[in-house]
C-alpha cells in the first residue's frame, strides 16, 4: 500500500483555497505518486486553530460544502481529510474518509486538549467511537492528534481491527517536541505489541505559521515492530510518500527527505523564519521595515527577515540619537551591505528636542530620568510606524523574551510593530541563534547548507538560507559587544538588570517551570536578585498584554499560553 502524507500549510479561514489545494494534492498523490491513500492534517479544510470561527454557523456550513466538493472529486484513491463537522448545534473536530465521490465515514476526535495554547473544549464536543476502513485487504484506523497522547483511543481502534493507524495532527512547535513525539510513537506501538497486534502508525503534522503558533511538520512513521523512522524535514511543505507492507507492518520511505539538524538553535531559527514569512504574507504584506541599532537583537531580526522574505523586501532604518555610538551606526551599515538590504538613516535629535521643548514648562525643576530615555524610544517608534504606513510595509519589532519579561522595553516605543520575531527567545538564546546562523552562512552546517564552493554539505539538495558574500550574516562585533539601549551616556543593560545568564536562568525557572521563590533561591540564586526579577515580571504584565504577536518556540510563551492577570498581588 502506498501512502501519501500532505505535510502542507492550510491557512485558517481560507476554506475555499484550502479545498482547492486539497483537491490538487489528492490528484498529485494519485497521478504522480500512485498512492492508494492520502492523509491531510487536522482541520485542513478550516485551518488550525479556527478559534471563534467555529461558533459561526455560516463558517461551519462553508466547511461542510467545501468538504462535499472535495469528496465529489475523489476517484481512484482514498483521502482522509480533517475538518470541523457540525451535527445540529454541536461541532466536532473530525476527519472524514473520502472514496468514490462520497464521504464514506467520519471520525470524531475523542480527546480535546484544553491546556497551554489549546481551547478545543470551548468549540468542540468529544466523539466516542472508533473509526476504521478497509483498503487493499488492510484495516486502517484513524485517530486525531491529542487522541494519540492517551492510550484508550488507539486501543479502541485496535479492538476494531486496525493494522495501520493514520494520525492527522496540528501540533505546534516547541523546544523538545521532536523527542516527545518519537517517544510517544514508540510507547503506543509497544502497548499494541503487548496486546498482540503491533500496529503501525503514520503521523502527519501540519506545517506553517498561524499568528503566534508555528507548526513544524516533522511528520513521523513507526513500524509495528517499534522502529520509529527519522522525521521528515521540518518547516517545509512536502508531499511525503511511503510504502506500507501489511505482512510485516513496516514502512519503506519513498519520498521522505529527513530532518538532519534537530539542535535547539536550528529548529528555533527555522521556526521563527517560517513564522515570520507566513505571518507577513498571510496578512497581506510582502515587505517589512525594522529599526537596526547595531545591537544583537535587531541584527538577528534583520537576518530572520532577509531569510524569510528576501533581502529586497526588507528595509532597515538607523535612528541615531545623541547617545548612539559610531560603532553602532557602522555595524548596522556593515550588516546591511553584507546581506544586500537597503538602509536609511533618520536621526531622532530633532523630534526629541521638540518633545523636550513642548514638555519643558511641565517638567521644569524635575531631574532627567527614564522619562527622557523613553521619549527617545518613542520618537523612534513614531518614525518607524510612519515609514511603515507610508510604504505599506509591516513593522517588525525587535524585543526578546528577557526584555519583555522584566519590562526592559518601551511601550509605544521599541515595542511598536506588527510582529515580534524573537519575542519568545531569551537573550542568551538570541546569542546562540546568531552564532548558529553565522555557521550556516559560512557553509559549515550539516544539513544541506551549501558551502561557498557550491557543494552541498548535507542530504537535502538545497539551502534554506541565502549565503551572503561576506560569509557571515551577523557581524561578530555585534555579538561580542556589551548590550546597551544607548539612551544615556555609557549605558549598558547590566546597569539595570542582572547579567543575562543569571536573569534568563531565573526567568526559565519561574516562567517555564513555574517554580516558587523558595525553590529558585534554594537552587543557589541570591534572594535579592530573585525578588527583583519576580517584581519586574509581575509589574510588566500590562506591557506584555499590549505587545505584538510573535512565534512561540519555548515550552511556555507569553501571550495565549501564559495568561496572568494584570492586576495581581505578589504572585
Amino acid at each position: 500500500m502506498r501512502i501519501a502524507l500532505a505535510q502542507f500549510d492550510f491557512p485558517v479561514g481560507a476554506v475555499d483555497a484550502n479545498a482547492r489545494r486539497i483537491a490538487e494534492l489528492i490528484a498529485r498523490a494519485r497521478d504522480e505518486q500512485r498512492a492508494d491513500v492520502v492523509l491531510f492534517p487536522e482541520l485542513a479544510i478550516s485551518g488550525y486553530p479556527p478559534e471563534d470561527l467555529v461558533l459561526r454557523p455560516d463558517f461551519l456550513a462553508a466547511c461542510e460544502a467545501a468538504l462535499a466538493r472535495v469528496a465529489a472529486a475523489v476517484h481512484g484513491i482514498v483521502a482522509v481529510v480533517g475538518h470541523p463537522h457540525a451535527v445540529g448545534a454541536v461541532a466536532f473536530n473530525a476527519a472524514s474518509v473520502l472514496r468514490d465521490g462520497r464521504i464514506e465515514t467520519t471520525y470524531r476526535k475523542r480527546e480535546l486538549p484544553n491546556y497551554a495554547v489549546f481551547d478545543e473544549r470551548r468549540y468542540f464536543a468529544a466523539g466516542d467511537e472508533a473509526c476504521t476502513f478497509a483498503l487493499d485487504g488492510v484495516t486502517v484506523g484513524v485517530v486525531i492528534c491529542e487522541d494519540l497522547w492517551f492510550a484508550e483511543p488507539l486501543a479502541a481502534t485496535l479492538a476494531a481491527g486496525a493494522q495501520l493507524v493514520l494520525v492527522p495532527n496540528a501540533s505546534p512547535f516547541e523546544h523538545g517536541k521532536a523527542a516527545l513525539r518519537d517517544g510517544l510513537l514508540a510507547q503506543r506501538v509497544a502497548e499494541s505489541q503487548r496486546a498482540g497486534q503491533g500496529v503501525a502508525i503514520a503521523y502527519l503534522n501540519a506545517v506553517g505559521g498561524q499568528d503566534s503558533l508555528v507548526f513544524d511538520g516533522a511528520s513521523c512513521l513507526a513500524d509495528g515492530d517499534g522502529r520509529v523512522h527519522p522525521a521528515a524535514m521540518a518547516f517545509e511543505d512536502r508531499l511525503l510518500v511511503t510504502d506500507f507492507n501489511a505482512a510485516t507492518r513496516r514502512f519503506e520511505r519513498v519520498h521522505w527527505p529527513i530532518e538532519t539538524d534537530e539542535s535547539h538553535a536550528s529548529l528555533a531559527c527555522r521556526a521563527i523564519v517560517r513564522g515570520t514569512a507566513d505571518y507577513v504574507r498571510k496578512n497581506g504584506f510582502s515587505q517589512v521595515v525594522l529599526g537596526l541599532s547595531g545591537g544583537v537583537d535587531s541584527a538577528l531580526v534583520l537576518a530572520i527577515a532577509a531569510d524569510a522574505l528576501g533581502a529586497d523586501n526588507v528595509l532597515a532604518v538607523r535612528l541615531p540619537s545623541r547617545y548612539t555610538s559610531d560603532l553602532s551606526n557602522d555595524l548596522a551599515a556593515e550588516q546591511c551591505a553584507a546581506l544586500g538590504v537597503r538602509i536609511e538613516t533618520l536621526p531622532i535629535e530633532a523630534p526629541f528636542e521638540g518633545f523636550l521643548r513642548t514638555l519643558a514648562p511641565v517638567f521644569a525643576g524635575l531631574p532627567s530620568d527614564v522619562t527622557e530615555e523613553n521619549l527617545q524610544s518613542r520618537c523612534r517608534g513614531a518614525l518607524l510606524m510612519a515609514l511603515a504606513n507610508k510604504s505599506g510595509r509591516m513593522l517588525l519589532t525587535t524585543g526578546n523574551k528577557s526584555e519583555y519579561a522584566v519590562g526592559y522595553a518601551t511601550i509605544y516605543g521599541d515595542m511598536c510593530g506588527g510582529y515580534a520575531p524573537i519575542k519568545d527567545l531569551y537573550k542568551t538564546e538570541v546569542y546562540a541563534l546568531c552564532e548558529w546562523r553565522n555557521e550556516q552562512g559560512m557553509g559549515t552546517g550539516g544539513w544541506g547548507i551549501k558551502s561557498q564552493s557550491g557543494a552541498s554539505a548535507g542530504t537535502i539538495p538545497h539551502s534554506p538560507f541565502p549565503i551572503p558574500a561576506a560569509g557571515w550574516v551577523i557581524p561578530q562585533a555585534v555579538i561580542d559587544r556589551a548590550p546597551s539601549a544607548e539612551l544615556r551616556d555609557n549605558q549598558t543593560d547590566q546597569d539595570s538588570l542582572p547579567p543575562y545568564a543569571v536573569l534568563d536562568a531565573i526567568l526559565l525557572r519561574v516562567v517555564e517551570q513555574e517554580q516558587s521563590r523558595a525553590e529558585i533561591v534554594a537552587a543557589g540564586f541570591a534572594a535579592s536578585t530573585v525578588d527583583t526579577v519576580l517584581r519586574l515580571l509581575r509589574i510588566s504584565e500590562w506591557k506584555r498584554q499590549q505587545a505584538a504577536p510573535g512565534p512561540k518556540v519555548s515550552r511556555k510563551a507569553f501571550g495565549r499560553e501564559r495568561r496572568y492577570p494584570i492586576t495581581c498581588g505578589r504572585w
